[in-house]
């Protein structure tokens, strides 16, 4: 087969001349680029689905927390230490996920991970004892959901896209606000009018119907069907599977807790988390449905959260690129802080106007420190920034940990979660403080395009490659 040839392109895009039987001369079109779809835009919604899909088993834990309390007679403090040693795996899981990625491919890791979420959500349909849920809920549905955390959607990026990775970056983080908003109402609705066991089940079976789409359509690499990433100019061979990478994420760390930022970082990030997963994800809607408010109603407020979520990220980047984040990140935690110590005095059996807008400013303000964070990991640690930022990860689960336990401990002790809004609003304002005092140092080289700080290229960098 001979191909066309163009004196400023080479081999034409658009035709292609065959050879053997065909006549001489002969033209057969090939399909047109618009009508074509790189692989790596299947890839992403592949990635995208199975995101959204991991938004369910994300969605369950505070809507349980009632139903539990009253079938069982178990006390929210045993409840909500389910849900702390699932949030606590899900962060210290996924420092080395992208390692197990690296070792046995993105698919095996991933197919695996939705297996043990729907084995460890389908078994707590029949638990009778607490250490069931413990067990169930907190170490298989932890540890699966770690090993498709950030790294999942990190990893899908930077192998199958060298362009447009901030848009993929932004569509994947959205997929889990996406899935929330999707799943939390429709599992409200199944708790309340059909018990939270349907709930559970169908937890268990979102997972495993992802599994097919993961298997059949995901692929660990380009070079694997042979192509070449997104944008990228030359075809890429696949790495051989990386030995020592968990020992190289253990030296990170090693290295990173020498240093006063690193502790700032996670010590801001952890209270990040101790008042958003911790405390508003799991614990608002009980906390809701203790002043009369309907499950399902609390459930759809959440939801909303997570639409308003997207839209604050994208903004928080745009400011992160433009703002010192120091800065940023002290009006961000600031701001919650004051919102959360206004809360006890907004919640009511329907939903009032004051409620939609801290509904709204919070979703806002959700995750909006994750850009300024990250922006900071690699002003301070470079080419380790990734890695560091997978710890600093770790301590905003292990924070989200710590109050969705000590929440239900507080709900218990004092029959309000009044207490829990009063100190975590505090909590956000020592997070502001410790973002202020994070010391300030000169972009750090990461690679050939240069220092990727919030200060922007230095002096002299080598300019990106086209």
């Amino acid at each position: 087969m001979t191909q066309t040839t163009d004196a400023a392109t080479g081999p034409s895009a658009n035709t292609v001349q065959e050879s053997g039987p065909t006549p001489r001369g002969r033209i057969r079109p090939r399909r047109s680029r618009m009508m074509s779809l790189h692989r790596a835009w299947f890839v992403a919604a592949v990635t995208f689905v199975t995101i959204i899909g991991a938004a369910a088993f994300r969605s369950l834990p505070g809507l349980l927390i009632d139903p539990l309390h009253q079938e069982f007679g178990w006390s929210r403090g045993t409840i909500g230490a389910a849900a702390s040693i699932n949030l606590a795996l899900y962060g210290l899981t996924a420092p080395f996920a992208a390692a197990l990625m690296d070792r046995f491919g993105i698919r095996r890791v991933v197919v695996v991970a939705l297996t043990v979420i729907a084995l460890g959500s389908g078994l707590t349909v029949w638990m009778t004892a607490p250490w069931q849920l413990l067990l169930c809920w907190g170490l298989l549905v932890g540890l699966g959901s770690g090993s498709m955390a950030l790294a999942f959607a990190a990893t899908v990026t930077n192998r199958w896209f060298t362009t447009r990775k901030g848009l993929v970056t932004g569509i994947l983080t959205a997929a889990s606000a996406s899935g929330q908003l999707i799943f939390l109402p429709l599992l409200s609705w199944i708790v309340e009018e059909h018990s939270w066991r349907p709930a559970a089940v169908t937890v268990s079976l979102a997972a495993l119907a992802v599994v097919p789409f993961v298997w059949l359509l995901l692929r660990d690499h380009p070079a694997d069907v042979g192509a070449k990433p997104y944008g990228a100019t030359e075809f890429v061979p696949k790495p051989e599977p990386v030995q020592g990478a968990a020992r190289r994420t253990v030296s990170v760390l090693f290295k990173a807790v020498r240093t006063g930022p690193f502790w700032l970082l996670a010590g801001t990030f952890a209270i990040c988390g101790a008042s958003t997963n911790g405390l508003i994800q799991t614990h608002f809607v009980p906390a809701a449905h203790d002043h009369g408010m309907p499950i399902t109603a609390a459930a759809s407020l959440l939801a909303v959260i997570g639409v308003f979520d997207v839209v604050g990220t994208i903004a928080s980047g745009w400011f992160t690129d433009r703002f010192e984040p120091r800065r940023l990140l002290a009006v961000y935690y600031a701001l919650r802080g004051i919102s959360l110590l206004f809360l006890p005095m907004l919640l009511a059996p329907t939903v009032h106007p004051p409620m939609l807008f801290f509904i709204v400013f919070y979703g806002l303000d959700w995750v909006a420190t994750v850009p300024p964070t990250l922006a900071l990991c690699r002003e301070q640690y470079g080419e380790d920034s990734a890695i560091v930022f997978g710890w600093v990860l770790a301590s905003h689960q292990i924070g989200a940990a710590l109050v969705a336990f000590l929440g239900g401990v507080a709900r218990d002790a004092f029959g309000s979660y009044d207490m829990v809004w009063y100190v975590s609003g505090a909590l956000c304002a020592v997070a502001a403080l410790m973002a202020l005092v994070i010391r300030r140092r000169g972009a750090v080289p990461t690679g050939p395009t240069g220092p990727t700080g919030p200060a922007g290229p230095a002096v002299g960098a080598a300019p990106a490659a086209a």
